[in-house]
């Protein structure tokens, strides 16, 4: 290869699976003429995070996974080297693509106890699987970051946990998973995402933390996954003043962070990738096409995620860049190809993804992270009240036509209502439907699993909690992000709570099991909760 053919190899330019004809050639030509190195996966224009203030609507297509597959094809022909395809795919393929196998949020997985952590290993694995049915290599996944601030707008239910050397062994079994069916992995967002509350899509975080306090916390799964020989290192868009000389300096920028920091003092030769370069915290710095693309090179990206300006950053790295730097980022981006199998033509789709086998685990899974966070005997309660027919049913945010309802209704049939929006009328006629009844089983389906808004649980709802836990013996199931427990009133007079995390079927159909057996909650909260 020439060096600016080895410069290509830099660049992982954002696909739309669903896009336009005209935008797909254009990637093609971008293939042919600049020979870039691989493509980052996305569902839509629309879908895109840097999006979301723009309020466009994402249009879903049943068709996508076929898309996604025919595209693939597609620009593997362009290439003269093959092009390592990858996606954010943390909980599977469904992050980016519709009708295909979802697997629970990391936060769900934290929740497991470290005798299953084997389940850890066969979601990354399964995942795995599913990625290279559709012919991609590198899952942007997963996360490495504590979850150690509740109002985080970006990580949340996207980490493992509180728990830094947990966060650290989950993260490992999941890669390990990944890595035994031939898809290479990501650890991100170095040196640590969680403890910020700015969405770095939109804006810069800022970490106040000292590098002291960063070895002892943050970049402990970080140091874990270095020893382990992880595929590679995702920089966050974020700011750490003390490794910067005090300045606010994003990290995909900082040459202090990734070949001081990472490299020289953590020991890491493997790939580092940027976090996607069109992200507002670093894409509205410079005004010159390819300055962007220079100064993260130049800082120790080797890969340039979601890069841009292709040709003006592959002339600007050109013109700046010392050979020696250019070959060592290049064979580390080889080493990584050759590792996922692409540069001995192993670049189509294989298999095909099995909702079945991912029902079974996810099945598993539920049955081990049902956590009781309250509990006062609520089987031996409800089985009381429901021979004294002073018992109803109570859901929220779903209808009574829910897998949860439906599997304890043979044994504890009683009277079910449903509140879908916080409408006041709908909560009056409901509270009057309730006035016969002391015992109350909740079910609330979190709406979101951001934190935004209260998880978008509205006012409405919220006081009505407050009351019906005030005045009736209430056992409040909780199918969502932790988190909203800490937005939930008067918890405390609630006979029991148990959390779910998730609102499939295989987790509602658990719930019921766990309260008609009255089985042990092997699960344990992820986070600290502030309210409980």
């Amino acid at each position: 290869m020439t060096l600016e053919q080895k410069l290509g190899q830099f660049f992982f330019p954002a696909v739309f699976i669903n896009d336009t004809e005209e935008n797909i050639q254009e990637t093609e030509r971008l293939i042919r003429e600049y020979n870039i190195g691989g493509l980052t996966f996305f569902h839509s224009r629309a879908s895109a995070a840097t999006n979301y203030e723009s309020k466009k609507k994402v249009e879903f297509n049943d068709n996508s996974f076929e898309r996604l597959k025919e595209l693939i094809v597609r620009f593997q022909k362009c290439a003269s080297t093959p092009l390592l395809m990858s996606i954010d795919a943390e909980w599977g393929l469904a992050m980016r693509v519709e009708k295909t196998p979802q697997y629970p949020y990391a936060i769900t997985l934290g929740a497991l106890p470290e005798s299953e952590i084997h389940l850890v290993y066969e979601v990354g694995k399964q995942i795995g699987l599913d990625l290279k049915s559709a012919g991609i290599h590198y899952n942007l996944a997963p996360l490495a970051d504590i979850n150690n601030n509740p109002n985080n707008p970006v990580i949340g239910y996207r980490s493992f946990g509180q728990n830094k050397e947990k966060v650290a062994r989950f993260a490992i079994e999941y890669l390990r998973g990944m890595n035994d069916v031939g898809v290479l992995g990501c650890l991100k967002h170095f040196p640590g995402h969680g403890n910020t509350s700015v969405d770095s899509h939109l804006g810069l975080p800022i970490l106040e933390e000292t590098l002291e306090q960063l070895m002892e916390n943050e970049l402990v799964p970080f140091i874990k996954g270095i020893e382990n020989n992880v595929d590679s290192i995702m920089i966050g868009h974020l700011a750490v003043p003390a490794l910067n000389e005090g300045k606010n300096t994003s990290a995909t920028l900082s040459k202090s962070v990734i070949e001081g920091l990472l490299r020289k003092q953590l020991g890491y030769d493997g790939l580092v990738i940027s976090d996607a370069l069109n992200m507002h915290s670093v894409s509205k710095l410079y005004d010159t096409k390819g300055q962007l693309e220079w100064e993260a090179f130049n800082a120790g990206n080797d890969v340039l995620c979601f890069a841009e300006n292709i040709a003006e950053g592959i002339q600007e790295i050109l013109k700046n860049a010392a050979p020696e730097r250019i070959e060592a980022s290049f064979n580390r981006i080889l080493k990584c190809k050759q590792k996922a199998g692409i540069l001995d033509g192993n670049i189509a789709p294989q298999g095909n993804f099995d909702f079945e086998i991912t029902s079974i685990l996810n099945r598993k899974i539920a049955d081990n992270c049902i956590t009781k966070v309250k509990d006062n005997h609520n089987s031996l309660t409800v089985f009381e009240a429901k021979n004294k027919n002073r018992l109803a049913k109570v859901s929220v945010y779903k209808n009574t036509d829910n897998l949860f309802f439906e599997t304890l209704s043979s044994s504890l049939p009683s009277p079910e209502f449903a509140l879908e929006t916080g409408d006041k009328n709908s909560i009056k006629e409901l509270e009057k439907n309730l006035t016969d009844y002391n015992t109350i089983i909740v079910s609330l389906f979190i709406p979101k699993a951001k934190p935004l808004n209260n998880f978008d649980i509205e006012d409405s709802i919220l006081m009505f909690l407050d009351n019906l836990f005030t005045t009736k013996r209430c056992i409040l199931y909780v199918f969502g992000n932790p988190y909203s427990l800490q937005v939930i009133p008067n918890l405390e007079s609630t006979l029991g709570i148990i959390q779910m995390y998730q609102d499939f079927p295989e987790f509602q159909e658990s719930a019921a099991h766990q309260l008609l057996e009255n089985k042990e909650c092997k699960g344990t909260l992820p986070v600290i909760i502030s309210n409980i």
